[in-house]
């Protein structure tokens, strides 16, 4: 029988606070505060995010262990959160992780954001099947866009990724452009569901095979809106639907076009995908019938593990300490790591 390690995750990267205990992979609690303070400025005001961090750290940390029913002398670890982020709130899951492992007496776990969403496929008790390595991994976010190659929990290769935004910003930018509330992201896919994805054309950026880039595809939205709003002022109302699944089609498209060249180029279908965009329901539909399509094997993680979340933290907390790969108390937060450091 298998020695239960708990592992108290805390994920504090941009504008939710997040605490999560594992026993082993096992996830027994995962609570998230979010930060609704944001939404009348149109994204998340750093300022703003750190102080909400600090009245919610404390509560959300408690409701975890009691969600889980353990003690906090129960932990074997601490693991949290150390970048890419925002430095004011990396800085507060970093500080109080650190007094914490510091007053327990355990073991202290950085965590490597972009990784965590990866590794989130090995969370064990959700439905997704676990993949096997080597595996493909999109990980699409509101701050990331990059195509990794993943050869064992922690020996990752980025093969591509965006030369200038993130897939979320487009989402949430083309959203802002429709008049949309932030984040847009889900308000598109929301109404594209009732839209014909063909019903408008937008050209898909030429770059690298296996790079991104949004800010064309954005501006070209732009014009497009704005060129119809001045012959018909109605336009976006009488046609939010069509337009938001236009958008969708092109974003998916451009996603499965350079997965599609991975797969070539490296010989591996296992295809995985990670971070918050994941959650959309266009690229999940694509992704399954790619399956059927290419022969891949996709694994698409459960919604809940998608956006930033300490599930993700406290499971890669947990494969790091299974190799004793622990932090010194000296651990600065980082607001800028890749994937591969």
């Amino acid at each position: 029988m298998e020695k239960p390690v708990y592992i108290l995750g805390i994920e504090s990267s941009c504008d939710d606070t997040s605490a999560s205990v594992t026993c082993n992979s096992r996830v027994l609690s995962n609570v998230v505060a979010n930060q609704e303070v944001h939404s009348k400025y149109g994204g998340v005001v750093p300022e703003l995010a750190s102080r909400a961090h600090q009245q919610n750290i404390v509560p959300v940390v408690q409701q975890a262990l009691e969600q889980a029913k353990i003690t906090k002398e129960q932990l074997s670890a601490i693991a949290f959160t150390r970048g890419p982020g925002l430095m004011g709130s990396l800085l507060v899951g970093t500080s109080f992780a650190k007094s914490l492992a510091l007053g327990l007496q355990i073991p202290l776990i950085d965590v490597n954001h972009m990784q965590a969403h990866i590794l989130a496929h090995f969370i064990t008790d959700q439905e997704s099947k676990i993949p096997t390595f080597p595996f493909i991994c999109l990980t699409i976010s509101g701050g990331h866009t990059q195509i990794v190659k993943v050869s064992d929990y922690f020996k990752m290769e980025i093969l591509g990724e965006t030369i200038d935004d993130a897939v979320g910003e487009a989402f949430d930018k083309s959203a802002k452009i429709l008049g949309l509330q932030y984040p847009g992201g889900p308000l598109i896919d929301k109404y594209a569901k009732l839209g014909n994805p063909q019903a408008y054309k937008f050209t898909k950026p030429k770059v690298g095979d296996l790079d991104f880039s949004f800010s064309g595809l954005k501006t070209g939205i732009l014009y497009f809106v704005q060129k119809q709003v001045r012959i018909n002022p109605n336009f976006i109302e009488e046609n939010l639907n069509d337009i938001c699944a236009s958008i969708q089609y092109t974003i998916v498209e451009i996603l499965m076009d350079k997965l599609k060249n991975a797969v070539k180029q490296t010989g591996i279908k296992q295809i995985a995908i990670a971070g918050g965009v994941s959650a959309n329901s266009e690229i999940r539909s694509r992704l399954q019938l790619a399956e059927k399509h290419f022969g891949w094997t996709t694994y698409i993680p459960s919604f809940e593990f998608t956006t930033d979340n300490a599930a993700m933290i406290a499971v890669t907390g947990y494969l790091k300490y299974l190799n004793t790969n622990f932090a010194d108390v000296s651990v600065t937060a980082q607001a800028r790591l890749k994937v591969t450091d």
